[in-house]
């Protein structure tokens, strides 16, 4: 097992720690596989009466998946060996979501694609003071996915498509207005009730420790967002945002987004909203990556974002000059040979 992820049991509890915090606790493929390892060895142990995620370092839970990596493998022409990871990724992420046993995620500091996926499908999601939760891939290229698309389909209104479209960073009270997560709890009583689960096996000791949360900033902006993100199409969008001063300054956000990543990111949320379900945003998300090194914008994205640092993406799509042909081959099903 990695060290970068510390896997054990502590009284009635099955504890995993993302220990790497130098790094963001950003997601290697080892590490989901070692979560997937855990998960399964504790499915029928009578020992275990319910797990417990944290990660190590107070900036962040989990930063998303490990981009520099990927973009490596890329770079040599390998884009078998992300897709592989992608595939085990979201195999571990569909696994959360159906766990048969309580699985309570503590989430401090970024909580940022790759982390929601490890996070935030299981049954009680807690969020504290420096929680910071979003799905920002369509500024790299890629789309939300770990399942993503399901949580955003299930946001009030079309707050998952703003969301995703501009990877809003959600504060505490954020997150637990647009569905992301259950609970705040301040991140000081958080040792106190680690040691309460270990001891009773039992989430029900979290409502002792629960406050209220802060208030939500998005919650007041309801009505613009669902005005401006029911738009059919992108243009059509960015159109309906311009004429207000917050509009204006979300389309000036949206500008810097990838147009394909964008179109099919509001595909894939209102494909959720219809059928909703982790398993099923899964398999559509995965249609995405898969091509997204090859055919889409990620490489691009990563560079721009992650490996030059210019924060200056050359998309080869302008957001008004994009065919739906092109989302459509995008979003297609996948070759029969191909994983998941």
């Amino acid at each position: 097992m990695t060290e970068d992820i510390l896997i054990r049991k502590a009284g009635r509890a099955g504890r995993i720690t993302l220990n790497r915090p130098q790094a963001l606790n950003a997601l290697s493929h080892a590490m989901a596989l070692g979560v997937e390892a855990a998960l399964d060895a504790w499915r029928d142990d009578p020992a275990v009466a319910l797990v417990v995620i944290d990660a190590a370092g107070d900036r962040a839970f989990c930063a998303g998946g490990d981009l520099a990596e990927i973009y490596a493998d890329g770079r040599r022409g390998d884009f078998d060996k992300p897709r592989r990871f992608w595939a085990d990724e979201y195999r571990m992420n569909a696994k959360i979501a159906a766990y048969p046993k309580p699985y309570v995620a503590l989430t401090q500091g970024h909580v940022l694609g790759g982390g929601v996926g490890v996070a935030l499908h299981g049954s009680h999601r807690i969020v504290g003071d420096t929680s910071k939760v979003a799905m920002p891939e369509c500024l790299i290229g890629l789309v939300p996915d770990v399942g993503g698309t399901h949580l955003l389909g299930q946001a009030p209104g079309r707050l998952g498509e703003y969301l995703g479209l501009t990877g809003h960073r959600m504060g505490p009270g954020e997150a637990i207005h647009a569905g992301f997560s259950d609970m705040y709890v301040p991140e000081a009583d958080w040792p106190a009730l680690v040691a309460r689960l270990e001891a009773a096996g039992d989430p029900g000791v979290i409502a002792g420790f629960a406050k209220a949360p802060p208030p939500s900033t998005l919650a007041p902006l309801q009505a613009e967002i669902d005005a401006a993100f029911s738009a059919p199409d992108l243009p059509t969008l960015i159109a309906r945002l311009e004429p207000s001063d917050w509009g204006a300054k979300v389309a000036a956000g949206l500008a810097g987004q990838s147009p394909l990543s964008m179109a099919c990111t509001l595909a894939l949320v209102r494909a959720a909203r219809a059928e909703p379900g982790v398993a099923p945003a899964l398999t559509r998300e995965y249609r995405f990556t898969a091509r997204s090194m090859e055919f889409g914008d990620l490489m691009e994205g990563v560079r721009a974002q992650v490996i030059d640092k210019d924060r200056r993406p050359l998309w080869p799509d302008a957001i008004d000059g994009l065919s739906a042909e092109r989302v459509a081959a995008m979003l297609a099903p996948l070759p029969r040979d191909w994983p998941l």
